[in-house]
């Protein structure tokens, strides 16, 4: 019996931008078409048409907004560790979110009563912005929920790699300071990998992707800190945001720029800019680097 196929993190990410757009989008018309037909119900005395142009104005601008609070998320990130940070931000950030929602799907319906050869009124702005504004802080922070937990799904699916820790009794089993092995957690289950696996480290933010069997594994640190407590002989820094390994590496290829393409054996590509082309040079030879 041939076996199953599973959907690899891999997979998916290479459809994840396309599949989380279609995840907003798809929410944004649930959720619509659901409050339309209940503001339908509510307002039964007014035009059937005009419950479902509040309604869809008002997703359309929460639509286009979602981007910008993705920005904030990034920039903020509410996490366990974070939120106490990040919480009187978000707490900011709700009031410019609001205040274009409002403006925008005032201007929206505006237009559309207009089409429909009617005057829209929005009534008295400070109550009625108030009214939004509580309406629009439910929103954007479940849409900040929303974004956490997928992030903490990913994470799980992905699987995230840190140092290994010093036990509390007896020495380590390995030095502490050139870990030969991280831990990675992977859905609920924790394994070691080697650090002479690791093909390849990218800066990402707070954290450093650690590249192994052409998987990333997030490791919360920075490029620097990291590679001070890498095996020099081995590891070397090629840009700004990329350390390689150079028992992976296969091929480098200059450019016109001075900077230059490295090949590694599975055939994935990083770059290598010119500051650090040099230092390979004198590292391993003109004939090496050239």
């Amino acid at each position: 019996m041939p076996p199953t196929p599973t959907l690899e993190y891999r997979d998916f990410h290479r459809w994840r931008r396309p599949a989380e757009v279609a995840f907003w989008v798809g929410l944004a018309i649930l959720n619509t078409v659901f409050n339309s037909m209940v503001a339908q119900i509510d307002h039964a005395r007014v035009a059937a048409w005009e419950p479902w142009v509040w309604e869809w104005t008002s997703s359309l601008v929460i639509l286009v907004l979602v981007p910008a609070i993705l920005a904030a998320e990034r920039r903020w990130p509410f996490r366990f560790d974070t939120w106490r940070t990040s919480l009187p931000w978000h707490l900011l950030a709700t009031v410019p979110f609001s205040l274009v929602h409002v403006t925008g799907m005032v201007a929206l319906r505006v237009l559309a009563y207009r089409l429909a050869g009617i005057r829209y009124d929005f009534g008295r702005w400070e109550p009625g912005f108030g009214y939004e504004y509580l309406k629009d802080f439910r929103t954007y922070f479940i849409i900040i929920a929303l974004i956490s937990l997928s992030r903490l799904w990913l994470v799980r699916w992905q699987g995230e790699a840190r140092l290994l820790a010093a036990p509390d009794e007896g020495p380590p089993v390995e030095p502490v300071e050139r870990p030969e092995r991280f831990l990675v957690r992977k859905l609920g289950r924790e394994f070691l990998v080697n650090a002479r696996e690791i093909e390849w480290l990218q800066a990402a933010g707070n954290y450093v992707n650690l590249r192994v069997r052409g998987r990333d594994y997030p490791l919360r640190s920075t490029m620097a800190a990291i590679e001070e407590r890498l095996d020099p002989t081995r590891f070397v820094r090629v840009h700004r945001s990329y350390v390689a390994n150079l028992d992976f590496l296969a091929e480098i290829e200059p450019l016109d720029t001075g900077d230059a393409r490295l090949k590694l054996r599975d055939g994935a590509i990083i770059p290598c800019s010119r500051r650090y082309r040099a230092q390979l040079r004198e590292r391993f030879g003109e004939a090496a680097a050239v």
